[in-house]
């Protein structure tokens, strides 16, 4: 397996200081948030795009993915509808541009009947597919708020039918709705592109942990896993310090973290 981290962990931290701490702490990969107040978003101009993809290419770090924030299963009139779709457009040429194979979305049909919210999320999914695959991009369903496992987010993915349009197997969203690993594996297996991993105290205290130091079952994440954590064998880990500014900071944990990821792969049954 190789490693990833997340930009969420620093939030607004320039390019250069992210590759130190990634080449520092023996990172292979970095998932960069893709939001204007971070240093590369969409508005981010191409020579830009081609330096930063130089950058990662000279310090051998690959771009994993740009984690952005479409909603895919939302409802929207039809401007925003519109907006959706030059939103999702605009990711796909941003991952692209940076050699980046990943594009991460949300569902985000909280409080839509089930049907319609994957209905739509469905129909836009394939809808951007075809650009995805002619980009070399593969855009991923994470499982998170109304569609936090992976036999919800696989019931959209299935209808959509498209090997551009994958999933992103967060595990603290499953956990927290009560799906046990191995299931969540065997749901979106046909699916996955990458993992997300992370740490928290209980399902009340989400704030981020260590890896190690919380109750999130990442071991028998590991362990249903086996061989199976994407084409590229990626796991990355999101530590939410955006959200939870009084969280430790992240890089003097990257080092640790990643040795901790190592123990348990080392003490992974095999499949």
């Amino acid at each position: 397996m190789r490693f990833a981290f997340s930009t969420l962990g620093v939030p607004g931290l320039p390019v250069a200081e992210v590759l130190r701490l990634a080449t520092g702490a023996g990172y292979q990969g970095v998932e960069l948030r893709a939001h204007p107040e971070e240093p590369v978003h969409p508005l981010t101009g191409l020579r830009e795009r081609a330096a930063v993809r130089g950058r990662f290419a000279d310090a051998g770090v690959e771009i994993l993915a740009v984690a952005g924030y479409p909603k895919v299963a939302a409802a929207r009139d039809a401007a925003g509808e519109e907006e959706l779709a030059q939103e999702l457009a605009e990711l796909v040429f941003l991952a692209a541009d940076l050699g980046a194979p990943y594009v991460r979305v949300f569902p985000g049909g909280g409080g839509r009947p089930a049907e319609a919210a994957e209905a739509d999320a469905a129909r836009r999914l394939a809808a951007v597919a075809p650009l995805a695959a002619e980009r070399g991009v593969r855009v991923l369903l994470e499982t998170h708020d109304s569609h936090r496992t992976g036999a919800a987010a696989a019931r959209i993915l299935d209808r959509v039918g498209h090997p551009a349009a994958g999933a992103l197997w967060d595990v603290l969203h499953s956990w927290l709705g009560g799906e046990r690993p191995a299931a969540t594996h065997a749901a979106l297996a046909p699916h996955l592109g990458y993992v997300q991993v992370k740490d928290v105290a209980s399902a009340g205290d989400t704030a981020p942990l260590p890896l190690g130091a919380g109750r999130l079952p990442l071991a028998d994440v590991l362990a249903a896993l086996g061989d199976g954590a994407g084409p590229g064998g990626w796991l990355c880990w999101e530590y939410e310090k955006r959200w939870y500014p009084e969280a430790a900071g992240l890089p003097a944990l990257l080092a640790p973290g990643r040795a901790h990821l190592e123990r348990l792969l080392g003490a992974a049954p095999a499949p």
